[in-house]
């Protein structure tokens, strides 16, 4: 068991460092979430205003610590339906996994983690601080909020590499192609995360059809817990959410992992 547990850190390490490599790439994504940032609070703040200066439970004070938190996330949580298991999917290199003393999906969710985790120290948390410095914005009353945030963004980002690898990545066992599966998942994933704008202003329908995937988990959530939008106990229901949809994606995207196995055809020579 320690042996085990032992491999999956050196793979969430090594995902750490092989992100660290690109640190200019991480720089730039800081200044793109602060530009894009910048004309949400444009967009959203005159939106509060507009609506007499609160907004299903959002000032101009707390849209702005959504916003901020959200593009600090942008680079962490993955939106845009990348992983590197696709490929080798699609390559037939995943042979080779699966020779391996490891469980595939299990791997593939670690390493990516890794590498989201990183994001955090150059994109994530200084884009918060710019956006706090610059705009402002509202802090939680609690000092449970940052720790119990700081959980829910670990499960936010897990979450989202589960999510990837099982709307993504295995399908690719059954699939030549799975380039569509990105560019929808990326249209989708962002849209109901709570991305663009908060879940809570969706009309009743949109908001229980978002709930009733895994996508607010990666994002919204996070967020609301962080920000203190929720107390103590509605953030541990948010918590147990999160739980529960990394439990059900994790258990389908093994199942698929398993039948793929058995589908799986490699050629060469």
């Amino acid at each position: 068991m320690r042996a085990t547990i032992r491999v999956y850190w050196r793979l969430l390490v090594a995902g750490f460092r092989r992100q660290s490599a690109y640190l200019m790439a991480a720089f730039g994504g800081l200044v793109a979430n602060t530009t894009f940032g910048l004309l949400k609070v444009a967009v959203l703040f005159a939106t509060v205003r507009a609506a007499g200066g609160e907004l299903e439970g959002y000032d101009v004070a707390l849209m702005s610590t959504y916003i901020w938190v959200s593009q600090g996330l942008l680079g962490s949580v993955n939106l845009f339906g990348r992983i590197d298991i696709a490929d080798r999917i699609k390559d037939g290199d995943v042979a080779v996994d699966f020779l391996r003393p490891l469980d595939v999906q299990a791997a593939a969710i670690t390493t990516e983690v890794g590498r989201s985790l990183f994001n955090l120290i150059p994109r994530g948390i200084p884009s918060v601080l710019i956006g706090g410095l610059v705009v402002g914005m509202a802090l939680p009353d609690h000092p449970t909020a940052y720790l119990l945030g700081a959980v829910s963004i670990v499960l936010g980002i897990t979450v989202s590499a589960a999510t990837v690898y099982l709307m993504v990545a295995a399908p690719g066992f059954w699939l030549v192609e799975t380039r569509g599966l990105q560019i929808l998942y990326m249209v989708v994933s962002g849209f109901l995360a709570g991305l663009f704008v908060p879940i809570w202003i969706f009309p009743t329908w949109l908001e229980v059809v978002a709930q009733a995937t895994p996508f607010p988990s990666m994002l919204m959530y996070p967020v609301d817990i962080i920000s203190g939008r929720v107390d103590v106990s509605g953030a541990l229901l948010l918590l147990a959410v999160q739980l529960a949809w990394l439990a059900g994606v994790g258990a389908v995207g093994q199942a698929l992992t398993r039948a793929g196995r058995r589908h799986l055809e490699v050629q060469g020579g």
